[in-house]
């Protein structure tokens, strides 16, 4: 904020100008004021007492006064205890609005030859069943950091690895082998995805079965799972599917167009894409071809059962499997290669990977690894580590089939929003086109934004009923205020109000004008925050509270009605700011915002 900086460049000349000594700039702890208290910016005196030889209010009073008598920017001041409540002036505040609105990318930083090139990777499916709840948090948390990290000016690529090998790709496999009659999407009538989490949902249950009679049979339960036919016959399977087996091979190709089919519709309504998706299916032998490596140099050991592991003992950790017996990979092996090919492929400067918190030990063990291994990405590794998301019913189990679809839940959130704005008299004037357009704007809004803002290291309850609500901290009040700003705007075109883009007149701004410019100046600090957290919350709630500042204006204050022209012109280029912020910060979120509602 320029105002801040100009703030601190001010104190430093009163205290040498007082005290006769220079203080560092860092030492200048400016930060917004308490609502609680009058004033804009509070200056923090402790720090100057050894220079000053005083109390904490007598600096604070001497510095106070100093800047009231000798600067344009501070019109007044109040002292309590050691803190230094400055009030800046309204030219001031009017000069700062100007600025932000002098330039449409305010906040953002532009990507340069220089820009440091950080790979994002989210989603990361499995083609054994369709994406459900937990992965829409990771989608929207993995798009959403992407384009907060471009609007720091990075170069950003968002990469995706679509887990399509393994045993639990075989378990819907051997499924719809034994079980499925032929049925494809196109004669079932379902989604790809849904018709494959069936079948792995199948499995599950014939497999319960084979286990519950094993144990009646006299065996132990952990002896029971290993030793249930199916699970014989889906490992058999991988090892074909290794193997090259021709049948398998096909079955497995079939299958996975399904789903990918599937997952493109539910990304297209996501609002989420990818620049580069890597496949586990040709990530994996770079990763069996470098731990085997590895073993050769005496990094990683074989046990008697042919098995490869890495000792990790030495760096607090335990044991960890690389290499199957039989000569299968783990994902730790894929991981491996995956990173190998990815580095080869781009320049990256810096590598995130979004994945939930179960995964915390994987991350670390990984990049401890690629580091022994040599390459010099693995101490730079980044897990974007976030909590489960819930409904209020409690946890989901995809193998049970109790996971909470994306699709469905989209689709209902979609439902809702349509009920919830017909009922508010939202949609009236609308035809039924922009009626269904502004349903999944604002359904898909109050999704995304309720789950963008929580922070995403702690887990949460996701509740649909709470997240459409036109009134809160929500999705769909936000979107709301937009479209009545840009409804504002469009009555003063209609009525011949030309908005000057530049501020005239002495105004005598109120102290909720002044704190919403306050609020649009500060956008820019939060923009460069959320990229150095990795936190969309605090996008999120920043722009919440913009939002409720400027309700409460236009609650208190009159826009077109207003007489005096100079302080119409004011308040209408206020508010198209403040629309064009919220529209930046939904673009980071990923959210649309409707023109009209």
């Amino acid at each position: 904020m320029k105002i801040e900086k100009k703030l601190q460049n001010i104190v430093v000349s009163a205290i040498q100008a007082l005290y006769g000594q220079s203080v560092p700039e860092e030492t200048v702890q400016l930060s917004k004021t308490k609502k609680d208290f009058k004033g804009h910016l509070t200056l923090v005196v402790f720090p100057f007492l050894k220079i000053s030889r005083k109390n904490p209010e007598q600096t604070a009073q001497e510095i106070g006064e100093y800047l009231r008598d000798n600067t344009i920017e501070v019109s007044d001041f109040n002292v309590i205890k050691g803190f230094l409540n400055i009030t800046i002036a309204p030219s001031s505040w009017l000069e700062l609005l100007d600025e932000v609105n002098s330039n449409p990318g305010y906040g953002f930083s532009s990507e340069t030859p220089e820009s440091p090139l950080v790979m994002i990777e989210y989603s990361s499916p499995n083609t054994n069943k369709p994406l459900h709840l937990g992965h829409i948090r990771n989608n929207l948390l993995g798009f959403s950091l992407s384009r907060i990290l471009s609007a720091n000016g990075n170069k950003v690529v968002k990469t995706n690895i679509v887990n399509d090998r393994g045993i639990h790709i075989c378990k819907s496999m051997l499924a719809w082998k034994k079980w499925g009659k032929g049925v494809t999407p196109e004669s079932s009538g379902k989604k790809g995805d849904h018709l494959v989490g069936d079948f792995y949902v199948l499995f599950d249950k014939h497999y319960k079965e084979e286990i519950k009679k094993l144990i009646a049979e006299g065996q132990t339960e952990e002896s029971a799972k290993k030793n249930a036919p199916l699970i014989l016959e889906a490992q058999d399977m991988l090892r074909q599917w290794e193997a090259g087996d021709k049948e398998v091979v096909s079955l497995w190709e079939t299958m996975n167009s399904w789903v990918y089919a599937g997952f493109d519709q539910t990304y297209k309504v996501l609002g989420v894409d990818f620049d580069k998706i890597y496949y586990e299916s040709e990530t994996y032998l770079t990763g069996k071809d470098v731990v085997l490596e590895g073993l050769e140099k005496g990094i990683f050991f074989r046990k008697e059962d042919g098995s490869v592991w890495a000792d990790l003992t030495g760096d607090g950790l335990d044991q960890k499997l690389l290499l199957r017996g039989d000569g299968t990979s783990v994902y730790m092996t894929q991981d491996i290669g995956t990173a190998k090919l990815r580095f080869d492929d781009y320049p990256i400067n810096k590598m995130v990977y979004v994945v939930g918190n179960e995964q915390n030990y994987h991350f670390q063990v990984l990049s401890i690894l690629l580091d022994k291994l040599g390459f010099e990405f693995g101490k730079g590794l980044t897990h974007f580590s976030y909590g489960m998301v819930e409904l209020p019913e409690g946890k989901m189990k995809s193998r049970e089939g109790t996971v909470v679809d994306a699709d469905d839940l989209v689709e209902e959130m979609v439902n809702t929003a349509r009920e919830t704005s017909k009922e508010l008299g939202k949609l009236d004037n609308c035809t039924p086109k922009e009626a269904e357009e502004i349903s999944r704007t604002v359904g898909l809004g109050a999704l995304k934004y309720f789950i963008l803002k929580v922070d995403p290291r702690k887990n949460m309850t996701f509740n649909p009923k709470e997240s459409i609500d036109f009134n809160g901290n929500t999705g769909p009040f936000i979107q709301y205020t937009y479209a009545r700003i840009r409804s504002v705007l469009r009555k003063a075109e209609e009525a011949g109000i030309n908005i000057t883009e530049r501020i005239s007149g002495d105004l005598n701004l109120s102290e909720k004008e002044e704190s919403l410019i306050q609020n649009l100046a500060d956008f820019a600090a939060i923009v460069k925050q959320a990229g150095e957290e990795y936190n969309p919350g605090l996008i999120a709630n920043y722009v919440y509270e913009l939002v409720k500042e400027y309700n409460q204006f236009y609650h208190d204050f009159s826009i077109l009605k207003e007489e005096n022209q100079a302080l119409r012109n004011f308040r209408l280029l206020l508010s198209k700011n403040v629309a064009a912020t919220v529209k930046k910060s939904f673009w980071m979120l990923g959210i649309d915002v409707p023109e009209r509602m």
